[in-house]
């Protein structure tokens, strides 16, 4: 239907001209009558978009120490991380008006998980296997090495992914040299344009937040943005059983994460838009 503000000065316009004339108004067509809106029928639109997720598991330790615990505390908290990214489903909710009518989208959000952990990539068969000091980054090898061949297929999920989550703890106020040498055998022009979020852990109450600052500038480096929010676990072995699950499920630590990773599905959905529309930028 036409808007009723422009019908009645269609309406105020042939009053005029025929007072102006000393016509006789004629009876109004229908079109001109109708003065009521009608509101519009609203339309919902749904979609689905898997984003494939890498994450990175930043500890090496496979030994427990003298005073005892776990060899590496860090599988508790990277067992939650999996399950939770997993288990998630978010949808996200927009309305915009289209020619007078309403229309809702909403697209809801899940994760295929792949998941690389360093005592399994530098261990015996590993892509990178016996080269943790990270001898000879994938980049520099020439297409016939066989080196090249067995870290492919690593290359290549990478390379697919839509964001990365780094799972990681803190070895002497910064970033572990198991991580840095694991991301860092591959460039950067694999990680670009995706998006990354860091979750940190220890056994002390500051959760690692000190490697979550240094952990920011290589991800800057590599092109993988970490969002602005964070999750830090302190006292890990407090806050998860050995096989994952939260020993106290409304801890408010644990709100950290669906925060964050609320976060990352956002950045990594626009930034996935763009790369399949307009593609990377050109510099």
């Amino acid at each position: 239907p036409r808007s009723p503000f422009r019908l009645e000065r269609a309406r105020a316009s042939r009053l005029m001209s025929f007072a102006c004339c000393g016509k006789k108004l004629p009876s109004e067509p229908d079109e001109l009558k109708a003065t009521e809106w009608v509101k519009p029928e609203a339309t919902a639109m749904s979609s689905s978009r898997v984003l494939k997720t890498v994450v990175f598991m930043g500890s090496a330790r496979n030994v427990t120490p003298p005073w005892g615990g776990d060899s590496r505390l860090g599988d508790r908290v990277i067992k939650h991380v999996l399950a939770t990214l997993e288990s998630r489903s978010t949808a996200f909710k927009n309305e915009t008006t289209v020619e007078g009518k309403t229309v809702t989208h909403e697209e809801t959000v899940t994760h295929e998980v792949t998941c690389y952990d360093p005592l399994e990539v530098f261990g015996k068969g590993g892509a990178m296997e016996g080269d943790g000091h990270m001898e000879a980054p994938e980049f520099f090898l020439k297409s016939d090495d066989p080196r090249k061949a067995k870290m492919a297929e690593m290359l290549a999920t990478i390379k697919a992914a839509d964001a990365y989550v780094i799972v990681t703890c803190e070895y002497n106020h910064t970033v572990s040299p198991a991580l840095a040498s694991m991301m860092g055998h591959f460039g950067g022009s694999n990680y670009a344009h995706k998006p990354s979020a860091i979750v940190t852990y220890s056994v002390s109450p500051w959760g690692g937040a000190r490697t979550s600052i240094a952990l920011q500038p290589m991800l800057h480096e590599l092109g993988c943005l970490p969002v602005s929010k964070m999750t830090c676990y302190p006292t890990a072995g407090e806050l998860f059983n050995e096989d994952g699950t939260p020993k106290d499920p409304e801890h408010r630590m644990l709100k950290q994460l669906p925060a964050m990773l609320t976060d990352l599905e956002w950045v990594a959905t626009a930034f996935a838009r763009m790369r399949g529309s307009l593609g990377p930028p050109k510099f």
